[in-house]
């Protein structure tokens, strides 16, 4: 069973697994999280025990755990994976997102797959395939536009829900496509351990040497930000909306999901048509702001059309929100002028030379209106550049960080109840806004009311004190034939054998998707043959492309076959359109001299240089490269001392 397409779902991130209920707790329909192992990020990792239990309190609110088994396998950690699938299958994880197609072959339980971004489903061939082969949900590229997402679900099965990151951090690459970080380090993006070469400063040079740009992070983006393109991506087929930072804190998911809870809640009220894809209704304690949480500027990238302004070039750090600007330089502090209150332990920086120069305030004090004295833990002497008309940002808000510390939303869960007699004593009756039910007895002798006109209103109040419980008193309905005495000692174990019931009942209710067969016969991968790009790491995922038609099958970058220059990285990002160099924007406007200093161009970083190849007719560029000497020289990670030969068949030159 996959996500019905007019469910609306919201995915959050969760680095552990109590990220993870503060996630649901705010608002996430699912959580995604990295197991002990094969995920893509690999400092985030969570033991099976621990996701079990994640899993029963997702469940509740019938939200879902997906766990992230998202990088390329070696032969020998096929076993170890096919384990690992079978512990959080019996652990009730409701499905995995996967990268490696060999995961395909194995004989695994009936636990539902996503493909993840790593997939690089650009294309509505590439999609529909996947959804033939037996995946439920898709993780689309980033890059894609509105009018592309249109075509690819066009292209899929109905029953097939297509996932979209709409917030947080963007790789320049089209994800699985980037191979920088292996061919310098030996660490594979692939292998979730990536070097995060792409926030680097470079300098772009043309032809002949010159400078177009000097030590800029040139392969740095904006931050993701679709907050303002929800109702377009819902009308082009996105049911899942995916927030991106396993890496990231407890506050910054607390505030993003807060944050697309609002949006989606707000479309939700207006369009009857559509429904939220878990159960309860979320009451934030705080206002969320995106601005306050870690980020590199906002863009939507690709969402509306190619844009100049998409990439972080100045810096990777977060400098926050514009606080004010430097009056006076003090011996021991700066005088400012700001928009807003400040607090002892904020986090502030400035410009200089290009570079971000943080400062951590120790002391504040407001002279007078917007005037501040802010007293820094550094010594003067060590923040270089201070001078009056210096901007100040605030990249670390004291006092909005320590209200996100606190309880800061609450969950619940409608239900209504029905009170009844019985001849043994009296019925409690509950059921929820899924139309989950349940009920609990109570045997006592019945004794009439001394007070018979405070026993509905008294019962009612005593009943729907639901209290830390995930439920909220809907409609209370009372069928006796006289008031009763009840003392409030048996009325609150009636209720809580109730809510106790109900809980039960919701987790044996869960709609736990299974996974989606694959169609029969195998429909054709779109390609006969497939380069490293493609990411074959093991004889299982050679099986599946071969099983499905592919005749040429290149082994993946990390098997260290490709030893002359190759494809780095492919992006959509084109640099010669960021500093309006692309022949079509040239003709007519930089003449003959623009469309010449175009090509070739060359990035530097270091002792390191990077040839660029722009393929215009996809609009697309590519970042080439070596595999460094000592790197090739090595065995791939945990192989052992020498290099598997994977013994595909390479594709003719």
């Amino acid at each position: 069973m996959s996500l019905p397409r007019h469910h609306l779902e919201l995915l959050a991130p969760a680095r552990t697994v109590d990220i993870a209920r503060e996630a649901i707790l705010h608002g996430a329909d699912a959580v995604y999280i990295g197991g002990p192992a094969f995920g893509a990020r690999h400092n985030a990792s969570n033991e099976v025990r621990e996701i079990e239990e994640l899993v029963r309190f997702a469940h509740r609110y019938h939200a879902q755990i997906f766990v992230t088994l998202n990088t390329i396998l070696h032969d020998d950690e096929i076993e170890p994976a096919r384990t690992l699938i079978k512990q959080v299958f019996e652990a009730g994880v409701d499905a995995l997102i996967v990268q490696d197609m060999g995961i395909l072959e194995l004989d695994i339980p009936p636990i539902a797959l996503h493909a993840s971004t790593q997939c690089d489903i650009r294309t509505p061939e590439k999609a529909a395939f996947l959804a033939h082969a037996g995946f439920s949900q898709l993780v689309l590229a980033r890059e894609l536009s509105l009018k592309e997402i249109a075509a690819t679900r066009a292209a899929v099965p109905a029953d097939v829900a297509l996932e979209y990151f709409v917030h947080g951090a963007l790789c320049v690459a089209f994800s699985g496509q980037c191979n920088i970080s292996h061919a310098h380090t030996g660490r594979s993006a692939n292998r979730g351990d990536c070097s995060q070469a792409c926030r680097l400063p470079y300098t772009l040079k043309d032809a002949k040497g010159g400078v177009v740009a000097f030590e800029k992070h040139l392969l740095s983006m904006k931050d993701n930000d679709q907050s303002a393109n929800l109702a377009a991506l819902i009308d082009a087929g996105i049911r899942s909306f995916k927030i991106e930072g396993r890496y990231k804190d407890m506050a910054y998911v607390k505030n993003i999901t807060g944050h697309y809870r609002r949006l989606l809640d707000e479309v939700l009220e207006a369009r009857p048509e559509l429904a939220r894809a878990s159960s309860g209704r979320t009451e934030l304690l705080f206002t969320p702001d995106p601005d306050k949480s870690f980020h590199r500027e906002h863009t939507d990238y690709f969402a509306t059309g190619r844009k100049e302004d998409i990439g972080a070039f100045d810096s990777p750090k977060y400098v926050g929100t514009r606080l004010g600007s430097i009056l006076r330089v003090l011996p021991d502090g700066i005088e400012i002028e700001a928009d807003g209150a400040l607090a002892n332990g904020d986090g502030l920086n400035y410009m200089h030379k290009r570079e971000v120069v943080g400062l951590q305030a120790n002391v504040v004090k407001q002279l007078d209106g917007k005037r501040w004295k802010i007293q820094p833990n550094q010594a003067m002497s060590e923040l270089p550049g201070l001078k009056p008309g210096i901007e100040i940002h605030r990249n670390h808000d004291q006092a909005w960080e320590q209200a996100l510390i606190k309880a800061s939303s609450r969950r619940l869960i409608r239900t209504d109840m029905v009170f009844a007699e019985t001849p043994e004593g009296f019925r409690l009756e509950l059921r929820d806004e899924d139309g989950v039910t349940a009920s609990a007895l109570l045997a006592c002798d019945k004794q009439p009311a001394q007070h018979p006109e405070r026993f509905e209103a008294g019962l009612r109040e005593q009943l729907g004190k639901l209290g830390n419980t995930i439920f909220t008193a809907g409609k209370i309905d009372i069928a006796c034939s006289q008031a009763w005495y009840l003392p409030a000692s048996q009325l609150n174990a009636l209720r809580r054998d109730g809510v106790a019931a109900l809980e039960a009942a919701r987790l044996a209710a869960h709609p736990r998707p299974s996974r989606v067969a694959e169609t029969e016969p195998p429909v054709p991968y779109p390609d006969d043959s497939l380069t490293f790009l493609a990411n074959v790491y093991n004889q299982p995922a050679r099986a599946f492309y071969t099983r499905h038609g592919v005749k040429l099958i290149a082994a993946a970058y990390e098997a260290h076959e490709e030893a002359g220059e190759v494809s780095l990285m492919v992006t959509k990002h084109c640099l010669r359109f960021s500093f309006n160099l692309c022949p079509k924007q040239a003709k007519g406007v930089q003449g003959v001299q623009g469309q010449v200093r175009a090509e070739p161009m060359t990035l530097v970083s270091g002792n390191e240089t990077f040839n660029l190849r722009f393929d215009c007719k996809p609009c697309e560029m590519h970042v080439m490269g070596k595999m460094k000497k000592h790197i090739l020289r090595s065995a791939p990670p945990g192989l052992g001392a020498e290099p598997v030969a994977m013994q595909f068949v390479k594709k003719p030159a």
